[in-house]
Formats: C-alpha cells, sequence, structure tokens
C-alpha cells in the first residue's frame, strides 16, 4: 500500500507541474539555468565515459574472436550494436540518474529543508511548476547528450581497434555499415526521450515530497537513484518488447 501511495503522490505531482505557470520572464531564465547545471555540466563525464567505454567493448569483442574464419568486420558491428542499443541510452541514462537525478532531488530537498518551498507558496507561485517544469523542459535536450555519447563511443572503439592492432580501419568502417537499420536509432532516441522525463521528474518527486532535515536529504537521494533505475530499467524492458519484438 505505501508503494501504491507513493506512485499515487508521483502523478499528482506531474498534474500540479503543470498548472499555475509562472510568468514567461522568469521561467526563461529558469530554463536556461537548468540546462546549464543538467546537461552542459553532463557533458564532460558522458563524453569521458562513452569513449573509453566504446574502446572496451571493441577490444572484448576483438578479444572473443577466436575462430579465424571470422571477419574482423565484426568488431565494428559489435561495437556499433552495443552502443547504439543499450550503452549510449540505457546505461548512461543509469549513470546519469546518479549524477542527475542526486543533484535535482538534493537542491529540491534543501529547499524543502530551509522551508524555501513553503515561501514560494506563501507568495503564490506554484512551487512544482517553478521548480519542476524548467528540469522538464531542460531535459528535452537530453537526447543531445545521447547523440555524443553513441559518436563518441563508437569513436573510442574505432581508435582502440585500430591502434591496438585488432581490426583495420577499413574493416572497422565496413562493420559500422554492415546491415544497419535506421529504426534502431529511432528505437534508441525514444527510450532516450521516455528516460529524459524520467530523470527529471522522480528525482524532483522524491525531493519535494521529503520530509524530516538534512539528513532525510541524503535518504532521499539514494531513493531517487534507486528509484529511476529501476524504472529506467523496467520503461528499456517495455520499450524493447513493443518496438523491437
Amino acid at each position: 500500500m505505501k508503494y501504491l501511495a507513493d506512485i499515487g503522490s508521483y502523478f499528482i505531482m506531474l498534474k500540479k507541474v503543470f498548472i499555475s505557470p509562472t510568468k514567461r520572464s522568469v521561467m526563461k531564465e529558469l530554463i536556461f539555468k537548468e540546462i546549464d547545471d543538467l546537461i552542459i555540466n553532463s557533458l564532460g563525464i558522458v563524453s569521458f565515459i562513452s569513449f573509453f567505454v566504446g574502446g572496451v567493448i571493441a577490444i572484448q569483442t576483438a578479444l572473443n574472436l577466436e575462430n579465424p574464419l571470422i571477419p574482423k568486420t565484426l568488431i565494428g558491428f559489435a561495437t556499433r550494436q552495443s552502443i547504439i542499443l543499450e550503452f549510449a541510452p540505457t546505461f548512461m541514462s543509469i549513470i546519469m540518474a546518479g549524477k542527475v537525478g542526486s543533484f535535482i532531488t538534493s537542491s529540491i530537498g534543501s529547499m524543502r529543508v530551509t522551508e524555501q518551498i513553503d515561501a514560494l507558496e506563501v507568495m503564490g507561485i506554484n512551487p512544482l511548476n517553478y521548480l519542476v517544469f524548467p528540469k522538464i523542459i531542460a531535459m528535452l535536450l537530453y537526447p543531445f547528450v545521447i547523440a555524443i555519447a553513441m559518436f563518441l563511443g563508437i569513436f573510442g572503439g574505432f581508435l582502440a581497434s585500430v591502434y591496438g592492432g585488432f581490426a583495420s580501419a577499413a574493416d572497422f568502417t565496413i562493420g559500422l555499415q554492415d546491415t544497419f537499420y535506421p529504426f534502431h536509432l529511432v528505437y534508441a532516441f525514444i527510450k532516450t526521450f521516455v528516460f529524459a522525463l524520467i530523470l527529471a521528474t522522480v528525482p524532483s518527486w522524491q525531493g519535494y515530497y521529503m520530509k524530516g532535515g538534512s539528513l532525510e536529504v541524503g535518504k532521499a537521494s539514494t531513493n531517487s537513484f534507486v528509484w529511476t533505475s529501476v524504472l529506467i530499467i523496467l520503461t528499456n524492458y517495455i520499450i524493447t518488447q513493443l518496438l523491437l519484438s
């Protein structure tokens, strides 16, 4: 029953986010601030992880090609499929649940502890629209982050394969182009869009409805990561079943 009540409060929060909107001039500034905090500040860690994980995927694939009859082009093919279908959209989103999600929960939770949210209500401002709506709009740019992760992951795999002596540049490139289905990109970005909404709303929900003091802010951040990760994994399974089965 507790979990049902929690889920109910989540949907109630989503409904309240879109009512009593904040003035457009104020909202514009809030959106740009959230883009800087949630998107721009995440590019460094996303680029670093994507590049080296792409290299690791390529190397592990190459090391498992023991049969000489298996073409080296499979390295490029496996790297592309792994990064586009799962690593960039799904596992990068779980990593972002730790970075972005914890930031959102702690920032809103701190405002709850210091009674800043109560002050917004006293001033006649809808705190959910003021705090959560800009985050949702900012996270609509999240697919661009994942596109960068895809590019750098494949580029990292290319460099690891070529300079590691596992495959030639021509073989890796042929593997990248082999049996490419454009719908796989559509599938990946549909997942990414849904994950972006989860990343923006679930941590906000955990931070907004937390109770207690500064110690509970840390607990709320942990709960935020758990809830967000679980929802991303479940959503990934459902979308995969619907679009790829």
